[in-house]
Order: structure tokens, then sequence, then C-alpha cells
């Protein structure tokens, strides 16, 4: 039976070596595992010892577990408060197969199934119940977890609960009375993308107590974060996933129409490509969502509507058509790859039209709202610096890693992190990259500093328009200097100097390029600049990739896959919650011929030994 707060201390002892015997007997009966990952420990102590936290885990970090195994040890019920539906039923799926007592509440149950949970939950039979803030306020769910007792409460997506953090949802806000209802009961905020302030502003609308807070490493070494110049968008897609095919491939758009144009146009191409986006039948959605998670469907194409709501470990590739809002959500979205630890790749094709298009965009939205004009304002800005961050990133010639790192306030350590374009040596400096800058930053002083990254640009390449030649500036000692340069390319080199600080840009509705004391000291030679190239040389396979694959029989490890992906179509589950790849690969690198063997593998417990051992010793004691 679940322990009812206020009536009895759940807490345990998290100091003895008999809890951490506990712990480490949990994990390997339960989940196959031998040791948790950095912070795992920390965030379970905390948890089992009635402490309030706040865990902040990169995607992949293992932040479920944190709340997953606390309740095991001491035979409590907690809750999971998580924002979609289909992040609960993942979590669920998951849990049912290895046999944990899971459960989740939401408008997609018939009446009959909530009954059945509801007697559950009353009779102790659960250790996680999950729902969504609208549920747990708006049903007489609160009544029942009153009377049945709450030793914890876990809010998953955390950052939707701050107005500074990138995915801000009003409905959060109110979980700060689920605290005073169950005031016994301990309270863990986890996330994977929290800047300081955003983690400041979750322990205060929780009234977090005195938390214990983690914050992990943000980096993600087995990602390969790449950058290209956007060019030729379905062409680009097209050889992308080329490196990946069979593989699980998230390509997000900007736009609803975007999705489905381009989805028509890779299966026009021969590959099994669905759009997916907010304004599709739910059914439609669901059957997308579906195939994807039981490996019938590889490639999505998708609006960000799709990212929070999956949870398939083994996504290998996270392509961006258009530039992301903001590094928080493009952390977010890019942590759909790579979940199971294994080397995956995140590619942006990036285009400086895409900082317009968000500015308009952002401008629209706002404009719909009935915000004072002071508010709409500071939220304006507040999302266009969150955009401009974004852009930096995508323009700079330094490490993508330590770029992330040092963005979420982490310091970077290695010279070389031998995961992404700039550190493989993918992009290129632009030989005369000096001069060049000489030549545009004197073409901003010839115009007056009156004019926009495009007008410069056009400037510089000698177009006749009519704005050139109605301010005369085809008869300026600038004019046509870089006529050998497309406007794209063009652009791109101003914004590579905007981001370097070699240049400023005005604030505004129609924002001009101006100089800046950097910008005198590069037309008088007191400082060097560098200028990448704007073209991506050949793509190089990051380490992680070739490590993750070392001694693994492929062809064993294929059979394998066909077998889970089979056994998930007769269960209706997601293929990933039956073995996750990670545990196939470690499968098929061992090749173990008995159930003690196969019990020594990675991801391999008491509970898949028991329903799937005989099948799987059948099929590597087969292999040819």
């Amino acid at each position: 039976m679940a322990r009812q707060a206020g009536k009895e201390d759940p807490t345990i002892d998290t100091d003895t070596a008999a809890f951490a015997d506990s712990l480490r007997d949990t994990l390997r009966s339960w989940w196959g595992f031998d040791t948790l990952r950095p912070l795992q420990a920390e965030a379970i102590a905390a948890a089992a010892g009635g402490r309030d936290s706040l865990v902040v885990l990169p995607t992949g970090g293992g932040k479920s577990l944190c709340y997953q195994l606390p309740p095991l040890l001491d035979e409590t019920t907690d809750i999971v408060i998580s924002p979609l539906v289909s992040l609960m039923k993942d979590q669920v799926d998951a849990l049912e197969a290895i046999g944990y007592p899971a459960a989740a509440i939401h408008a997609g149950l018939s009446l009959d199934q909530r009954r059945r949970v509801y007697d559950r939950l009353r009779a102790g039979d659960l250790r996680l119940l999950f729902t969504a803030p609208e549920r747990l306020f708006n049903t007489g769910l609160l009544d029942t977890l009153t009377a049945v007792g709450v030793s914890r409460i876990n809010i998953d997506e955390a950052h939707c609960i701050s107005q500074w953090g990138h995915d801000f949802r009003p409905e959060y806000r109110q979980l700060a009375a689920v605290r005073e209802r169950f005031p016994q009961a301990s309270v863990h905020a986890f996330t994977a993308t929290a800047t300081p302030r955003v983690r400041d502003d979750i322990a205060a609308q929780m009234h977090l107590r005195e938390p214990e807070t983690l914050v992990g490493v943000f980096d993600r070494p087995n990602l390969t974060y790449r950058v290209v110049p956007r060019t030729d968008k379905t062409r680009q897609t097209l050889e992308i996933l080329g490196r990946h095919a069979g593989e699980a491939s998230i390509v997000y758009c900007i736009s609803r129409r975007e999705t489905e144009e381009l989805a028509a146009r890779l299966t026009a191409a021969g590959l099994l490509a669905h759009p997916y986006h907010a304004g599709l039948e739910a059914t439609q959605r669901h059957r997308t969502q579906e195939a994807f998670a039981k490996e019938t469907l590889d490639v999505v194409v998708a609006t960000v509507a799709f990212g929070m709501g999956i949870d398939r470990s083994n996504v290998r590739l996270v392509l961006h058509t258009a530039l992301p809002k903001s590094l928080e959500a493009y952390q977010q979205e890019t942590g759909r790859a790579g979940r199971d630890g294994l080397a995956a790749e995140c590619v942006l094709l990036y285009s400086a039209a895409d900082v317009f298009s968000w500015e308009s965009l952002i401008r629209r939205g706002m404009d719909a709202t009935e915000l004072e004009a002071d508010e709409a304002e500071r939220l304006i800005e507040s999302q266009l610096t969150h955009l401009h961050q974004m852009r930096r990133y995508a323009q700079a010639a330094r490490c993508r890693h330590a770029a992330l790192s040092e963005y979420f306030g982490q310091s970077y350590e290695p010279t070389s992190c031998g995961g992404c374009d700039i550190c493989l040596g993918e992009t290129q400096n632009l030989s005369d990259s000096h001069i060049t800058a000489q030549k545009i930053i004197s073409c901003v002083a010839r115009v007056g500093e009156r004019f926009g990254v495009r007008h410069l640009s056009e400037v510089l390449r000698g177009a006749r328009t009519a704005a050139i030649d109605r301010h005369g500036h085809h008869r300026l000692s600038t004019y046509g200097l870089l006529a050998d340069l497309d406007q794209r390319t063009c652009e791109n080199l101003v914004h590579q100097l905007l981001d370097q600080d070699y240049l400023s840009r005005s604030s505004g509705d129609r924002p001009v390029v101006t100089l800046n004391a950097r910008s005198w000291e590069v037309l008088r030679n007191e400082r060097d600049v560098t200028l990448l190239e704007p073209r991506l040389k050949k793509t190089v396979r990051a380490k992680s990739d070739a490590d993750d694959w070392e001694g693994v029989d492929r062809d064993l490890f294929e059979r394998l896959r066909k077998w889970r992906r089979t056994i998930a179509d007769q269960r209706g589950k997601p293929a990933w919650t039956i073995v996750d790849d990670k545990a196939l690969r470690s499968i098929a690198r061992e090749k173990p011929t008995s159930p003690a063997a196969l019990l020594r593998c990675r991801g391999i417990g008491e509970k898949r030994l028991a329903d799937h051992g005989a099948a799987i010793l059948d099929i590597i004691t087969s292999s040819p």
C-alpha cells in the first residue's frame, strides 16, 4: 500500500551502504543496468530523502529514471506532471514492458479505462501516476490523491513554468497550488533546457524549499552538429537523409505548408516520408506518430509541434531546414536525436532570410494579442534577442559544442570536439577574409551607416536596383567590389562580421548596419578577421559513430531489429520499448549463448530476460 503523506515519514536514510545496495539491485533487476549516469544518484538520493530538487539534465541524460526509481525503493505513490499525452503514453509503455506498476490519466482514456486506473490508485498498486496539469485541477483527481497520499510531486518539462523559458505554458503556473495541497510531499522539477535565469524562476514559482539543485553537463558528445548554407532545400535534404537510410530521422520546417510540400517531394524521390503539424486531422497525426514509434516509418517532416511528443530513443538524424527561433528551442529539438547515447547527427540548413521571416512572424504574432503596447514590445525584444543568439550560433566560425555549452553557462574544455563541422574541418576559411572584411566595412561607411544588410550586399555586388539608383550608390567607390559573389553569399559574410562584432546593427523594424570601434581597427589593419567560406567540404564521419559500431555484427543487429518490430506490432507498443538499440548492439557485439550471459548485456533485466530471452538466444544461435 502507498504511504499517506503526513501519517508516516516516507524518507529513507540515503547515506547508508544498505541504500546503495538497494539502489544497485533495483537498477539491475528492473532496468538491466549496472551503473547510473552523472547526477542520477544524487537526484535519486534527494527524492528518496524527501528533499526538494531542481534537476537539469540534457535530453538523453536519464531524467525519467530519477523519478521512476525512488517509489520502488520505498513503495510509495508518486505523481508525474507532464505536458503531452504522447509523452505519458510512451513512458507508461516503456515501464509496463519491464513490469513497472505505472499508469496515466488523460483525455484519451475511455470511462472504463479511467475507472481501472483509479481503482489501482486507491488500492496502492501504482508507483507512478502520470497526468497533465489541466486534468489535475479540472477533475476530482486531486481529491483522490489527497485520500491516497502522495510522497513526491515530479514536474517534467519544468521550463514550461517560467515566462523566461522558450516554451512557457500558463497552466503550469497553477502547479504551485499542488505544493499547498500536499505540504508534506517533496517537489522535483526536471528539464533539459534551462538557463540560470529560468532555473531561478522555476524554484521561485514552485516555492521549492532549499532544493537540491543538480545541473548536468549540457554537452551531448554523441551528437555531431553541422550548419550548412541552404542552397537547394530538397536536394540537400535528400543528400543528408541518404546518410541515414533505414534510420529514424526528423526533418523540421517552420510552416505547415513547407512540411507538406517537402514530404511530398521526398516521397516523389522514393523515400517514405509523412508530414506532421498541428493543422492535420488528429487521426492523421496519431497514425504518423504511431508509425514512427513502431518503426514502420522512419522519416517525419514536421513543425516543432512534433518535437516534445516523441520519445523514440534511436533517432539518428534531426535536420532543421530553417533556423530555429532560439538556442533553447534548438537544444530541445536536437535533443530528440541520440537519446540512447549512440551517435546521431544534427544538421541545420541556414539562410539569412530565416531571420527576417522569424522577425516578421514574431511581430505579427504579437499584433494579434491583447497585450499593452509596453508589454508587447518587451516580449518582442526578448524573442528577437533569442532569435539573434541563434543566428550568431549558426554563423559563428567556432566549435558548435563549445558555443552551446557556454550559452547555458558552462565552460567547454576540449580544444577540438571532433563532433562538429568546424572541428572536423568541413568548413573553409575565406582566403582573402581580411580584405573582404575591409571592403564590406568601407561600404557601410560609404552608404552613411543608413542601410540594412540586403541593400549593403546589393551595392557590394554591383546590382542595379531602384534604391541604388535613387541614392546614387552605383557611383560609390565600393560599388561592385564583390561582384563575383551571389546575394546569399554576400549577406552571409556581412552577418559573419555582425556576429563577430566587427559591425553593429540597430534595433527596430528596419535595422541598419553601423560601424563600431572594432570596425575602424579592421580598416587600420590593427585587427585580423577570419571569415568562413559559405560552403561545405566533404562530410567527415565522427569518431563517436565509428566507436558505437565497433565489434557489432551488423547482420545480427538487423535480424534483432526485425524481430523487435514484429513483437512491437503484436503488442501495439513502440518498438524501442521492447529492447532499445543500445541493448541490441550490445547483444550483437557480445553474442551471448546462455540466459546468464544475456543478462550481463546492457539493458537486459530480469523481466526482459523472462519475456524475450529465449527468442533472442534462438536468433543468435541460428545466425549463419
